[in-house]
């Protein structure tokens, strides 16, 4: 019978990758965790007896063969991770003696842990809720350091205890509606005429739902710094895009040269602007060409710039804008991306070649005034960098002015969070109708159980092992 999230079993699980390091470290958990270890270890009375919180010095073996000399830090339950008796075993970094030693723990009663079991263990004993769980995946994931001290903060429990204080109003304005419905009003001592259809809290409720709605907003924001921002180079063959790639990736990355046509395929790297992170796509020239192969890549660019969030469009300063540039440009203005209309699609454009074609004064295309850079000598990068910094704020103008709020972490707390405001609104609306209580009460109860879902407080086997399923091994 197969592993499951729900027993207490030892567990352990690498917690660094094993490889050419100074250490590997090994995470083990789980009722009976110590006793095991001690098994294979060169001094089992000292770790039976060590203090929790405390690191043992010796070597893990087994057949009467030495694997490693280790260092083990000992954790007893509750003061621990998972809730439960666990150990760190930090090991020397070279492949071999890592995997030597999660033989050994195999072989003495350990099993491998499931993807995000510690954290799982961690959760049901009641050490972290469900959204601080999911910023520990956030952490191991974040791309830039603007992500990590987003995903500290809901780590450090602000999400939390700004949905439990919303579910508290809402538990607070659902008891005194099932009161009115509980009890006549004789028994509470309200006057009938006013108890019919009123609910209970209303100016409470009114602003919890001001707060969902602005948690609901928050996630556009916390979006790009999770999943970054698609941004592609676009432009005529030769425009210099693969130049520009490559210095703001600050690596050559992508093949220059003086051809028109080079790259026949699109290229991506990550990089961080202002703390965002942004996958950069470097795309085929934009021209009609018999060449097969470089007519694959053109289609493929031209699906990714219909795809991307924001364009730099490069207009070659030595040939000037041409009718492919005013082409590409009508195009994309016309699909409804330009920078003052959509925020979520956006074009900056870039006139390249400064160094040796300096942009005219006059020259200022329907799309905007273009940014003068050299991709060669590094002439306006820093008001490029800027540009493209003040097009990521504007992907979110409202969440990003108050970034110190609590701030929802992921799809299925935005999914929860837009499911709770809508019940209440939906609660609201028929109480401005005066509706009765027996309408409005269930709708607060479905607000009351969503926010209950996203801190785990109601929860599912099947939810949890699909939600902890996503994270990666030994966390």
């Amino acid at each position: 019978m197969g592993a499951s999230y729900g027993d207490e079993n030892p567990i352990a699980a690498f917690a660094t990758l094993p490889g050419k390091s100074a250490l590997t470290l090994i995470r083990c958990s789980g009722r009976g965790a110590i006793e095991l270890a001690a098994g294979i270890f060169s001094k089992p009375e000292k770790l039976l007896n060590a203090a929790g919180n405390t690191v043992v010095h010796g070597w893990i073996a087994a057949s009467g063969e030495k694997i490693d000399e280790t260092l083990v830090s000992v954790f007893r339950a509750p003061k621990s991770y998972t809730g439960e008796d666990g150990l760190d075993i930090s090991c020397h970094g070279g492949a071999a003696a890592g995997w030597g030693v999660m033989h050994a723990l195999r072989e003495a009663g350990f099993r491998d842990a499931l993807p995000g079991e510690f954290t799982f263990r961690a959760f049901m004993n009641g050490k972290l809720d469900l959204t601080r769980s999911e910023s520990v995946m956030e952490l191991v994931s974040a791309r830039t350091g603007e992500g990590r001290r987003h995903a500290v903060k809901r780590l450090s429990g602000t999400l939390q205890t700004e949905i439990n204080a919303i579910k508290k109003t809402l538990a607070t304005v659902l008891s005194g509606a099932e009161m009115f419905l509980d009890y006549s009003e004789d028994e509470i001592g309200a006057d009938p005429e006013e108890a019919e259809g009123r609910l209970p809290g209303k100016g409470p409720a009114e602003e919890a739902l001001v707060r969902l709605k602005n948690l609901a907003s928050s996630w556009r924001r916390e979006r790009i710094y999770q999943e970054g921002i698609p941004a592609a180079i676009a432009g005529r063959p030769n425009a210099g895009k693969s130049s520009l790639f490559n210095l703001l990736l600050k690596e050559e990355r992508s093949i220059v040269t003086e051809i028109p046509g080079t790259t026949r395929d699109w290229i991506e790297a990550w990089i961080s602007i202002e703390g965002v992170p942004i996958r950069l796509l470097d795309t085929a020239g934009l021209r009609d060409s018999g060449d097969p192969v470089e007519k694959i890549g053109v289609e493929r660019s031209r699906r990714l710039l219909e795809e991307a969030e924001l364009v730099l469009y490069l207009i070659d300063g030595a040939e000037g804008l041409t009718a492919g540039d005013r082409v590409f440009l009508e195009d994309f203005e016309k699909a409804g991306g330009n920078e003052r209309t959509l925020p979520s699609r956006q074009i900056l454009i870039l006139w390249n070649k400064a160094d040796i074609a300096p942009m005219p004064e006059s020259f200022s295309p329907a799309a905007g005034r273009p940014i003068s850079v050299s991709a060669k000598t590094g002439e306006g990068i820093p008001e490029l960098t800027g540009a493209i910094a003040g097009a990521l704020a504007n992907r979110a103008t409202a969440a990003f002015d108050n970034p110190q709020s609590a701030a929802l972490g992921s799809v299925r707390q935005k999914n929860l969070v837009d499911a709770a405001a809508a019940a209440l609104e939906e609660a609201l609306f028929l109480a401005g109708r005066g509706e009765p209580l027996d309408l409005i009460a269930p709708l607060l109860r479905e607000a009351v159980n969503a926010l209950g879902e996203i801190t785990g407080e109601i929860s599912t086997a099947d939810i949890l092992e699909e939600m902890f399923s996503r994270f990666c091994v030994g966390k």
